[in-house]
């Protein structure tokens, strides 16, 4: 029957077999390659089938019938099944079977083919041991020195960079040039790539310098490379001399800055992008330009950029933009515009970062009833607290002086939510504590943080509660812990001699004092911004 019937009929049986988990189904399958190439409507349907298989039976299955396939068949059917094996164990058996099989022992241009297919997916996925494995296995079965491609080597140097292994990367390079791939701008990006990703710059920057031609992914490659571990000034120079540049070279640049702490440099490229340039920010330049208005504290170019993302199509529904609109919105002191925003976001789209964004928006702004009543909300709807919200709600707890509740988060967190905190809730647990005047409970919570957790910063927060509170004896034990762990910054003596003026000691300060210029201990002077209409005033 199945002879006589035209491909559309011959798919929909093969269809009905499959849906009704019959093991009926590849004999069909291999009578309808028998008589004719498959139609592109049917491949999604044999994948399927494979996938109703083990991955493994599945792999036998299509070297049975591999006499059936043509080379487009069989690369396809090759790529969907590496893409259906999810765990190590089935990935190593279908690796196994692949090299036994005779699906290698083809013609050289059908078994290059091949390769790639699996190489690709063992380098892009979670396998990239498997993808260096099978190339030397095919490297040592074959005779000719130009058997691999330009797809091989760039799909090597990806799984060399997500095997962080930049010993088996520089003999990938090696080899590049030996067979002559040294000059092929595809190879040479893949290459430049994993050297900026395994942070060997200098021999990022020599691929590139030798490149005979460059085009645009890898110029924004070792911008993006070198913006990522931190030379900046090199980044921007090549950023300038670029010959082109599209919204990857800008975001990345932006990002840089941002991420630098070079916040007016980044708002000074935004703009430049939009209104000189006139290129469109995506969501990732957004994402990349709110830290640096939040951190600016810039409420005219907030609204600005808010109304910019609103002509470009991005809505309430765009969440990860609305999480950053809400806190940009909140670090520039309008906490109107940040519950707008999170009123407007329909409640499907919210997530934990929505809900720590708006509790910590309001714990900022001293609306300690608001961010409680929201965390509230978010357990009730099914949402579970993460360290994040968790943090969120002990400092607003903590601005509102709300002592109990914080320290009763700070339990939950651990005891019922079995989440371990970090330096950030332990500060700010103990400056809840040290604001409240609980000095001794804050001194023993400090005492008892893990080892692990670099809690120099914790001394010195309960230094300066020692000072608001003139506990004398309490900073003498807190800065002979500080200097144990860091020695050298001033601003501790500076504190604790302040201290010992308040309380009338200035003989105990002035030789604190003189200590500090014997030990050649200065502090760096203090910097505040104050934003006035439409400039910074700098002070002093």
């Amino acid at each position: 029957m199945l002879d006589v019937l035209n491909p559309f009929s011959r798919f929909f049986i093969i269809a009905a077999q499959l849906s009704s988990s019959s093991s009926l189904h590849l004999q069909y399958m291999q009578r309808f390659l028998g008589k004719s190439a498959i139609p592109c409507y049917t491949q999604e349907t044999f994948s399927k089938s494979f996938a109703s298989l083990s991955p493994l039976s599945s792999f036998r299955t299509t070297h049975e019938c591999d006499s059936y396939l043509t080379d487009q068949h069989r690369h396809y059917l090759l790529s969907r099944l590496t893409k259906y094996a999810s765990t190590r164990q089935v990935i190593q058996q279908i690796h196994s079977q692949l090299i036994t099989s005779g699906l290698l022992q083809q013609s050289p241009e059908t078994q290059i083919q091949v390769v790639n297919t699996v190489l690709r997916h063992y380098s892009l996925g979670q396998f990239p041991q498997e993808a260096v494995s099978l190339y030397k296995h095919v490297q040592r079965t074959t005779s000719s020195s130009r058997f691999f491609d330009s797809f091989t080597y760039s799909f090597l140097a990806k799984a060399c960079c997500n095997l962080r292994q930049i010993v088996t990367g520089a003999q990938v390079h090696a080899r590049v040039v030996e067979v002559g791939f040294g000059s092929h701008v595809y190879v040479q990006t893949a290459l430049l790539n994993m050297y900026v990703v395994l942070g060997s710059l200098g021999d990022a920057k020599k691929v590139f310098e030798e490149m005979p031609e460059r085009n645009l992914v890898t110029w924004n490659a070792m911008v993006t490379g070198l913006v990522k571990w931190g030379e900046l000034e090199t980044a921007r120079a090549l950023f300038d001399n670029m010959p082109i540049r599209n919204i990857i070279s800008w975001t990345g640049m932006i990002d840089g800055l941002t991420w630098m702490n070079k916040y007016q440099e980044a708002l000074y490229l935004f703009r430049r992008m939009v209104r000189t340039e006139g290129i469109m920010p995506t969501e990732i330049t957004f994402l990349a330009i709110f830290p640096a208005i939040a951190n600016l504290g810039d409420l005219p170019n907030c609204r600005a950029i808010h109304a910019c993302g609103h002509t470009k199509g991005f809505n309430v529904g765009d969440v990860r933009f609305i999480n950053c609109l809400i806190d940009a919105y909140a670090k520039c002191g309008c906490i109107d515009s940040a519950s707008r925003a999170f009123e407007e976001m329909p409640a499907s789209k919210r997530n934990l970062v929505s809900w720590a964004s708006i509790i910590s928006a309001f714990a900022m702004h001293g609306m300690t009833k608001q961010a409680v009543e929201n965390f509230g909300i978010m357990k009730s709807i099914g949402l579970m607290p993460n360290p994040l919200t968790f943090l969120s709600i002990i400092t607003a707890c903590n601005h509102g002086g709300l002592v109990e509740e914080g320290l009763e988060f700070f339990r939950k967190m651990i005891d019922e939510h079995q989440l371990l905190p970090d330096i950030k809730h332990y500060g700010c647990v103990i400056d809840m504590l040290g604001r409240a005047g609980r000095l001794k409970e804050a001194e023993k919570m400090a005492s008892e943080i893990p080892d692990d957790v670099d809690n120099v910063v914790i001394w010195r927060t309960l230094l300066g509660a020692c000072s608001s509170h003139g506990d004398a004896e309490m900073a003498k034990r807190v800065t002979m812990k500080i200097r144990e762990i860091e020695r050298g910054y001033g601003g501790d003596y500076v504190l604790m001699s302040n201290i010992l003026t308040g309380l009338g000691k200035f003989g105990d300060a002035e030789t604190l004092r003189a200590s500090m210029d014997e030990r050649f201990i200065s502090k760096v002077p203090g910097v505040s911004l104050i934003y006035q209409k439409e400039s910074n005033s700098r002070n002093e």
